[in-house]
């Protein structure tokens, strides 16, 4: 390969992961070997059960589908700046799908073993082979598996969340269907197409579909002068009509539009031509489905060089979550693809925030999430809860070191308010300087929570508890939970103070099970659903997965799966709070999108018999585990 071809290839890789890390003379002797492969559409670049190649590939131009043989289901769709075909190198193994060039496509191939010694050199791209591996997806940082079977926090190996989504969401599509007969003239078709904007019209007979007539049809049948436009639409139209279940997903639409090269499915009741048409999907709406899939978000996020971008992105989160709801997927899925996005979201600012800085960071730091964003269960835009962790340096440092990570976390916090979070009320936030710490700081303030246990220090606890990694160095993270767990076992009276801390909320019922609501302020007469009705749930799960030492495991929910697996004998309690815990943040979440806001107070004379029926549902279950902390951490004897 000539040195201009190298070069162009460089110029290329280095917009992408993790060829974005490597310094210029490695990333030129790495593009000198990489070798350039053109496919044409439906070319094999390489099929299921075939040996791997001693390459693997990086998409330049075009896209390329990796699909299951067996099923016939779409898994992926690789498009610029995309890697795949890496895992079958690392492991040895035959590859266990198929890749096809979706259309004319340009690949750069790199060979692994001129790629591998940079793993040693450059930690980065260690973990992004590692997490490859391990994700088993073509791109480490594609969102994880929705329905894990938890084990540490380690999720399964399998189908990214992604592509569990192109079987589970149902394609949007035109239900107003324009129609003619096949008497209908070709000009008066193509004036109704003009008219009503659309790409198709369906030719009916009996309200049942026999032909279709497209643009394409229009352009290759009467622009050329085949057919004059008084031809009757059955001179021009396809037939007989390929037809499809009106209730589609996304892989099944692009299967088909793939296995039949047309642009205009014809939607039917059975999905036969001999049950009544429903509508047309064409390419263009399922291009607009696609707009709203994780991964194309995902896709935007990475890229976006500008704060302004990513508000506009998190709409379309906003939008996905709202489909999410209403096509009824399960909470559990929702919660982890949207705090995947809205992680992917704050990652994005903080790498833009450090591009603002004038010097590197002195040291390595983490960013830690907070509160409900800790968790995964911060579906709604809501307030920032964050704080960083940086590494320890010596006194004379110390001033200057937390000086910049201060302006940093500034830089980050505004950035953040920006995108759509507030400004934390009780400023714990990073730019805080109580809440950007080095380590030692860290260990010594949570030391200092732990044996003091009174109500502000349980408060802190409860917060900050809940932390995860968002961005930067895990190593301080595992050191500085190591000590928590080391300092809760030698000071067990903690557990006490934190779970009457968990009591503190009042109950969500009065006497024969009213809803017990604010008696003043702006919120006077509306119920607090966090308040009273999740805090309650998240603060005992807190206390009690800490009291058993379980790391790893944050989301409400999965502490509590968790603790049903630990204690046999309160499990059906432990899975009920699961259950409520879902019910809860989902008719939050609900309320939330209807009145673009939070979704915390509820105006109770607005919901239904039904809503408020599911609702005391959870609160049996609440006051029952309030009597297991009660009883297990014998709180009573503390409070009298």
């Amino acid at each position: 390969m000539n040195n201009t071809i190298s070069l162009r290839v460089a110029d290329f890789l280095k917009n992408f992961p993790p060829f974005n890390v490597l310094r210029q003379e490695d990333l030129e002797l790495l593009s000198g070997e990489v070798s350039i492969v053109y496919r044409d559409k439906d070319n094999a670049v390489f099929q299921e059960n075939e040996p791997p190649h001693e390459r693997f590939y990086v998409v330049h131009k075009g896209a390329v589908i990796l699909k299951n043989k067996g099923n016939n289901t779409i898994i992926d769709m690789c498009d610029e700046g995309d890697i795949f075909g890496l895992r079958p190198l690392i492991a040895n193994e035959n590859y266990k799908m198929d890749a096809f060039a979706y259309e004319e496509t340009i690949l750069y191939a790199i060979p692994l073993n001129v790629f591998r010694p940079l793993t040693q050199n450059y930690e980065a791209v260690g973990n992004f082979l590692i997490e490859s591996f391990a994700s088993n997806t073509r791109n480490p940082y594609a969102i994880k598996t929705s329905a894990p079977s938890e084990t540490n926090g380690v999720l399964k190996e399998g189908n990214t969340a992604e592509s569990a989504l192109f079987d589970l969401q149902q394609v949007t599509y035109s239900k107003k269907l324009v129609s003619c007969t096949k008497a209908t003239s070709i000009k008066t078709i193509a004036e109704r197409m003009t008219k009503k904007k659309v790409g198709a019209m369906l030719v009916l007979e009996n309200k049942l579909p026999i032909g279709i007539i497209t643009d394409k049809d229009i352009r290759n049948k009467v622009a050329t002068g085949t057919f004059p436009i008084t031809a009757k639409a059955s001179a021009i139209m396809s037939s007989p009509v390929i037809t499809y279940p009106n209730k589609m997903t996304i892989a099944q639409a692009q299967m088909a539009m793939m296995k039949s090269s047309i642009s205009h499915l014809c939607l039917t009741t059975d999905g036969t031509a001999n049950s009544p048409a429903e509508g047309i999907l064409s390419k263009h709406d399922l291009m607009l489905t696609l707009g709203n899939n994780p991964a194309v978000l995902m896709k935007g996020i990475k890229r976006a060089g500008k704060i302004k971008k990513i508000k506009q992105i998190r709409k379309g989160i906003m939008q996905l979550l709202k489909g999410y709801l209403d096509q009824n997927i399960p909470l559990t899925l929702t919660s982890r693809i949207i705090a995947e996005l809205n992680d992917a979201c704050i990652k994005q600012v903080i790498t833009l925030s450090l591009e603002t800085m004038d010097t590197p960071p002195p040291v390595k730091f983490a960013w830690l999430a907070m509160g409900s964003q800790g968790r995964s269960e911060q579906l709604l835009h809501t307030d920032q809860d964050n704080a960083l962790i940086f590494e320890d340096v010596t006194a004379e440092k110390l001033p200057e070191t937390t000086a910049y990570f201060v302006k940093l976390a500034k830089y980050i916090t505004r950035g953040l308010m920006e995108i759509g979070y507030e400004y934390c009320p009780a400023e714990m936030m990073a730019s805080n300087p109580e809440w950007c710490l080095s380590l030692s700081q860290w260990k010594t303030s949570v030391s200092h929570w732990i044996v003091n246990p009174g109500p502000d220090e349980v408060l802190l606890s409860s917060i900050f508890f809940d932390y995860n990694l968002t961005y930067g160095e895990k190593e301080l993270v595992n050191q500085l939970t190591e000590h928590i767990f080391e300092e809760t076992s030698k000071y067990p009276i903690f557990f006490l103070h934190l779970a009457s801390g968990a009591l503190q909320n009042p109950s969500p019922s009065g006497f024969f099970r009213s809803f017990l609501v604010e008696e003043d302020g702006a919120h006077k007469d509306f119920f607090d659903l966090k308040r009273r009705a999740l805090m309650p749930l998240v603060d005992a799960a807190r206390v009690l997965i800490l009291s058993h030492k379980i790391k790893s495991i944050n989301n409400t929910a999965g502490r509590f799966e968790r603790l049903a697996e630990l204690e046999s004998n309160n499990q059906e309690l432990f899975l009920a709070c699961s259950y409520a815990t879902k019910a809860l943040l989902k008719f939050r979440t609900r309320q939330g999108l209807l009145h673009n806001d939070s979704g915390r107070f509820i105006a109770l004379d607005k919901l239904s018999k039904e809503e408020k029926i599911k609702l005391k549902r959870t609160f049996k279950t609440i006051k029952e585990l309030q009597e297991l902390i009660k009883v297990r951490f014998k709180v009573t004897n503390l409070l009298g």
